[in-house]
């Protein structure tokens, strides 16, 4: 079989992960035949962070991983145990290292949000921080990293693929199958309505590789965004300028990007499109960093009239309360697309058709929404 061409599988998480690596199981269990195959082995495992009073840390494996192909889910963002990047790091660092010294056959990564990439420029005189990040995951043993959606293409090419493998699955199709499925649903208001009266807005030049996606996947036009940021203050904007030569007032226009971090680019292009007369505004976002004002300012954008929906994937952790604060927030979850993927690698198979582009006439004639 070539589920035996790797060992049993494990999933094991930090602490910051927990949640989510456990919905992913519950995902997995959804496939009969694959279930029947691991069942015999208990496929998640535990590690246990243990801190000195000095605050040095270490992690203690619960498991056993002898010849085990095993996945590790982390990320160092926004986490429901108030756990900072830093500390987030060190664990993970330090989960990889005990994970290793008990000999599993294989080490995946899967780090839903790799808050290093956003540290990915060698222009200036700076350290690197997607660099570090991955030559000490390298150094450790990790053999494969997994994640959703670098920050930047230019990130990959630190990357040895003979000393460890990278795969930056794309998440916008996640957003995409969403967006068809509760706010379209039929070909016709696809044609009808959407492909007149739709825009996708980038949130700047940077962003216009995945505003392009979706005005694709929708064949509707695109709308370019450029911002002028103000350079001795960071995560600041001094002006937004919309560029289209489509009209803009009475449309819907999707703001589409990679992530949300303080909101601040955001803010400032949802009140430019609403002076431009726009009907409704929604935002499209993969990874819900949220850092600082962010939900501030899109509960301001919301109560004022100025936004319609926040939609994200559950990347990093969104809370109760936070959807609270944000009654326009929809989270969507990549639980299912990650056991998917586990699954495939486990067994040996192709990734290639994660990465192949949506189009939402296709997906809207599939069988399986009428299931």
């Amino acid at each position: 079989m070539l589920s035996d061409m790797r060992g049993d599988l494990l999933l094991l998480s930090t602490r910051s992960m927990h949640d989510y690596a456990a919905r992913v199981a519950h995902q997995l269990e959804t496939f009969p035949d694959f279930h029947a195959t691991h069942r015999r082995a208990n496929y998640v495992g535990e590690l246990r962070p243990v801190q000195f009073a000095d605050g040095e840390i270490e992690v203690e494996l619960q498991s056993s991983v002898r010849g085990r192909d095993v996945f590790l889910f982390a990320q160092a963002g926004r986490n429901n145990q108030s756990l900072t990047v830093e500390q987030n790091k060190m664990e993970l660092y330090h989960c990889i290292d005990a994970i290793r010294r008990a000999q599993p056959q294989r080490i995946t990564l899967f780090e839903t949000y790799c808050s290093a990439s956003r540290s990915d420029r060698t222009t200036r005189r700076n350290s690197v921080g997607f660099w570090i990040h991955y030559k000490t995951l390298m150094s450790l043993g990790v053999d494969h990293i997994i994640t959703y959606q670098l920050h930047s293409d230019k990130s990959k090419t630190v990357v040895d693929p003979r000393l460890c493998a990278i795969d930056d699955v794309p998440a916008v199709p996640l957003l995409q199958e969403y967006i068809a499925e509760n706010f379209i649903k039929t070909n016709e208001v696809l044609t009808d309505y959407v492909q007149k009266q739709w825009l996708f807005c980038s949130v700047d030049a940077g962003g216009e590789g995945i505003a392009k996606k979706f005005a694709r996947a929708f064949d509707t036009h695109l709308v370019i965004a450029h911002k002028q940021r103000a350079y001795n203050r960071a995560n600041t904007v001094e002006s937004t300028t919309i560029l289209s030569d489509s009209p803009l007032s009475g449309k819907e226009v999707w703001i589409v990007d990679d992530m949300i971090d303080t909101g601040g680019s955001i803010h400032t292009l949802a009140q430019e499109l609403k002076k431009r007369g726009v009907a409704k505004v929604h935002i499209a976002i993969i990874h819900p960093v949220f850092s600082g004002p962010a939900v501030d300012r899109l509960g301001w954008l919301y109560d004022n009239g100025m936004l319609d929906t926040v939609l994200v994937t559950d990347t990093l952790d969104v809370s109760g309360d936070l959807k609270r604060r944000l009654p326009s927030l929809q989270v969507v979850s990549s639980a299912r697309l990650s056991a998917e993927l586990i699954m495939r690698m486990n067994e040996e198979q192709s990734l290639s058709p994660f990465f192949d582009d949506f189009h939402a006439r296709t997906y809207l004639s599939s069988p399986k929404l009428f299931m």
